[in-house]
């Protein structure tokens, strides 16, 4: 059986004159949390050549050995014209350095912000710009590829563009409707099978973001489109109505969040934006918005208005020469004096190289201020690893939950004793009625494990023997069920000790399994030894149902370990909680 090459770069054309360049992995390309589905990525670039050429979104650090020469082999980087840039970042510079030396004449197309950073990210380099200010400006290519641009900044990247091609009608839209999956189909034939790749990386780079990203489509919805050129994943063709509309809805669900958190940072070299990009994950995967602000590229009045319609803010600084930036000093400051302890659930978080000044004065000045914390002071020493990822997800979610705990008792003392409220009750009561067998789920991916107990378990089918377990879109083993992962079903006795075990609330990364009794299934997940039965299991497809997500799975082997007992059954007095 042949297996997939590492890394390597399609050539494909895609529309008159235009064709894709298409870096391939198989890998996991970062630890940042958008890519831990592990599916691999594709940076996606596109040459676009009229009686001028442009190359559009040259590839990372990741992939700069091997684009260079497959371009070459179809063009001379001479006659290259333009490079525009759909965003820029200390990791796509390599590649553009690269590209300048091989022609030291090309002009970088770019917005603003990104032409500021170029001096910065190669002070060596002369370069060229065409600095796009407006949404005004073109740029002939001839042969009809007039191209137009589209500022579409948002907090994570403040130079975000996209290039309109009236001639093809393709839009470029570098980090908007992408995915991180690898595969050959360079198309999104059968787009519904890349739905929970394209939900799961919008929840974690776009939902953040969710005010800007609307207006960016507003600014799109111009356009006649043929199809979505993105800067990762499948090319967005047959699915883009449908897509498009699920940004919508997503968007909407996000800004309508009876909750909302503000999510200050700033990041010197990455690291903490990565932390900050988990913790925005965990706290969405709750159901609570997240408004995100980086405070590099914010005035304080968009600080301001974040913070008067938060239930709680969360700031995240790194530490410069043992202390926080101006920025993160000057937002501090807007934080104090807008803010009421009493009302706002507060945290603090950032990465260091040797000490951690920043953090420590930070969780100082809001303790001080009479603040609650939502999480522990999270302290990441230089770059997060995959468990480090995981923690501040967990974190993130476990300040999301107390939001909604407290904003309950609030609607609670306001309806107490209300027509609605009695009928609400009776059908909770009615609801609770349904039983459910008591199980454990345990799962383990890479250096991560998880567990979680489960009673609303139930057959699904005979031929193949499969079963649906409701997980809660809250729960830190949620983010290790995706379609193609494994884990096992343990089925608990009645009075089985492991239920009380399970019951209780974890603290991130706290190890689930720590005084019980394993082994390890054929699949790589723990089975409990001390259950009445287990079934190794393989997720087969998902399901979103309002708070939860509906998993289905094909029990590929099991076993009954205890003969002599039954299972153990959870019976309720309430729907409204388990």
């Amino acid at each position: 059986m042949s297996t997939s090459p590492a890394r390597d770069v399609q050539v494909i054309p895609i529309a008159a004159q235009t064709r894709l360049l298409r870096s391939r992995t198989w890998d996991r390309l970062k630890f940042e949390i958008e890519y831990a589905l592990q599916k691999g990525t594709t940076a996606n670039s596109y040459l676009i050549e009229g009686d001028r050429v442009a190359l559009i979104d040259p590839p990372g650090t990741s992939f700069t050995e091997i684009f260079l020469p497959v371009l070459q082999e179809r063009i001379d980087p001479k006659t290259i014209d333009y490079l525009i840039l759909g965003h820029l970042n200390p990791n796509r510079s390599r590649t553009l350095g690269r590209l300048l030396e091989l022609n030291p004449h090309l002009t970088v197309v770019c917005s603003n912000p990104a032409a500021r950073s170029l001096p910065k990210l190669l002070p060596e380099t002369q370069v060229n710009t065409l600095v796009i200010k407006s949404g005004e400006q073109t740029l002939d290519l001839g042969q009809g590829h007039q191209l137009r641009f589209i500022l579409t900044p948002s907090p994570r990247w403040s130079d975000h563009l996209c290039t309109y091609d009236p001639q093809t009608q393709i839009l470029f839209t570098d980090k908007l409707f992408g995915a991180h999956v690898c595969g050959d189909q360079v198309f999104d034939e059968g787009w519904q099978v890349y739905q929970e790749d394209r939900r799961y990386y919008f929840d974690c780079l776009m939902a953040p973001h969710a005010s800007q990203v609307t207006t960016a489509l507003e600014k799109l919805a111009a356009y006649s489109v043929q199809f979505y050129a993105p800067g990762h994943g499948p090319l967005v063709r047959y699915g883009r109505q449908e897509l498009t509309e699920s940004y919508q809805a997503w968007l909407t669900a996000q800004q309508n969040s009876s909750a909302q958190v503000a999510l200050i940072y700033a990041s010197a070299y990455g690291n903490t934006a990565i932390v900050a990009q988990a913790i925005a994950r965990g706290i969405t995967k709750a159901g609570v918005g997240v408004t995100a602000i980086n405070c590099e590229f914010a005035e304080p009045e968009e600080l301001q208005a974040a913070l008067q319609g938060a239930a709680g803010f969360i700031m995240g600084s790194p530490t410069l020469g043992g202390h926080a930036p101006t920025q993160i000093q000057t937002a501090l400051g807007v934080v104090l004096a807008q803010t009421n302890p009493k009302d706002q659930l507060a945290a603090v978080f950032g990465s260091y190289g040797w000490s951690g000044e920043a953090i420590d004065m930070l969780e100082q000045k809001f303790r001080d201020a009479g603040y609650r914390f939502g999480f522990d002071p999270v302290r990441v020493k230089f770059k997060p690893t995959d468990e480090i990822v995981k923690y501040c997800e967990e974190a993130g979610t476990d300040f999301a939950q107390a939001l909604k705990r407290q904003q309950k008792r609030r609607q609670s003392q306001s309806t107490k004793g209300s027509v609605s409220e009695s009928q609400s009750a009776r059908t909770e009561q009615a609801v609770g009625r349904v039983v459910g067998s008591l199980c454990v789920v345990t799962t383990t991916k890479g250096d991560l494990n998880s567990a979680m107990l489960a009673s609303w378990v139930s057959q699904a089918s005979f031929n193949p023997p499969g079963f649906t377990v409701a997980v809660a879109k809250e729960r830190a083993i949620e983010s290790l069920l995706y379609e193609g992962n494994a884990f096992v079903l343990n089925i608990l006795p009645d009075g089985s000790p492991l239920q009380r075990k399970f019951t209780k609330n974890y603290a991130p990364g706290e190890d689930r399994f720590t005084g019980i009794a394993t082994e390890i299934a054929d699949n790589g997940c723990p089975i409990l030894t001390d259950g009445l039965a287990y079934l190794e299991c393989a997720v087969t497809k998902r399901m979103e149902c309002g708070d939860h997500w509906l998993v289905y799975a094909s029990a590929k082997k099991g076993q009954v370990l205890d003969d002599n007992n039954v299972t153990a059954v959870h019976h309720r007095k309430t729907g409204s909680h388990y």
